[in-house]
């Protein structure tokens, strides 16, 4: 259910609305925009009556929402959500480019990675310090060795970190990490998903599960959302299909269909999507155009020898060609915004 108020309704009457929400066992979720102020009720409202709830001065008129996700539903937030991660702001106008190796293998590597992404003009740093893998006997990552080495990165460079949460007892152990990747195996990890949520307030990026519908990745985030973390950004990597010629089969349109159903910025990952790092810089420059909120792309200094993903890794001098031609998209983007 939302509630959609009066303009310049009294503030006394909506914080009193909010009470009678609250008495009732709905909590309400308040998002102020520049045309409308909606009021998004989240928890059982099929006892409450929309009758009386439209009889109240501030009120102009009560829906009931039918999609099952509330949070991160744009009815309840109409304007789009931007994400602060430790200073770079994605949604709402803000994009980000996160780029790094798709593992950390040692400081030297990571730290020059780093810097080589900065100067390209990558505003984050990704890195894999602990790694799912389908053997287990491939490479698993370093661990707390392996963040103390994007820690490293970070004051460097400045970039802020993106590394990927596997298990929550390690949760301690990211206090130094800005955004939170859950991976795309632990999409529909439903127990690490509330943990995360009521444990803090940090972004979260949230990967597409590999079979993965809509409807179930914006569940996976409500589920952060309604442990009480409003910060998740979605990201598309590409699903599964019987294609085998690329890791993944990406559908850019989902981009505009999330822009539809959602308010939560939404990064493409196109080093998952193709497998290639060859059709990287193409997949990247067409989520640009299509208005994605960002990127997030692996580079490797020496991919043919990478522990990790080497074929789907651009060089750093690759990198540098993508972002030229990702930032004169941007340029007629944000042209044809200001047209409309």
């Amino acid at each position: 259910m939302i509630i959609l108020l009066k303009k310049n309704a009294d503030p006394g009457q909506v914080e009193n609305l909010k009470s009678l929400l609250r008495s009732r066992g709905v909590e309400p979720h308040e998002s102020v925009g520049s045309l409308q102020t909606v009021i998004g009720c989240v928890g059982d409202v099929a006892h409450i009556d929309p009758g009386i709830l439209e009889a109240l001065d501030v009120v102009e008129q009560v829906q009931r929402v039918q999609e099952p996700y509330k949070a991160a539903n744009r009815k309840f937030h109409p304007e789009d959500s931007a994400i602060d991660c430790g200073g770079v702001k994605i949604g709402a106008g803000g994009f980000g480019v996160i780029a790094g190796p798709c593992s950390v293998e040692s400081e030297e590597q990571v730290v020059g990675i780093a810097k080589a992404v900065k100067a390209a003009g990558a505003t984050l740093l990704r890195g894999g310090a602990f790694k799912p893998r389908t053997s287990p006997y491939a490479f698993q990552g370093l661990g707390k060795v392996g963040l103390d080495m994007l820690s490293t990165a970070k004051r460097e460079t400045g970039l802020p970190i993106v590394t990927e949460l596997m298990d929550f007892r390690d949760i301690e152990l990211f206090n130094d990490v800005d955004v939170i990747q859950i991976g795309a195996r632990n999409m529909q990890n439903f127990n690490l998903l509330k943990e995360v949520g009521a444990y803090t307030k940090k972004p979260i990026l949230l990967k597409r599960g590999m079979s993965a519908t809509l409807q179930e990745l914006l569940m996976s985030a409500e589920y952060v959302m309604a442990s009480g973390n409003p910060n998740v950004i979605l990201c598309e990597r590409g699903i599964r299909t019987f294609e085998t010629a690329l890791r993944n089969t990406l559908d850019l349109g989902v981009v505009t269909m999330l822009r539809r159903l959602s308010h939560l910025p939404i990064v493409i990952d196109p080093s998952h999507a193709t497998g290639h790092a060859y059709m990287v810089d193409s997949v990247a420059v067409a989520a640009t155009a299509i208005g994605a909120d960002g990127l997030i792309i692996e580079v490797h200094n020496d991919p043919p020898h990478a522990k990790c993903d080497g074929a789907q890794s651009q060089t750093p001098e690759m990198f540098v060609r993508t972002m030229e031609k990702v930032r004169d998209v941007r340029a007629l983007v944000e042209k044809w915004h200001e047209r409309k």
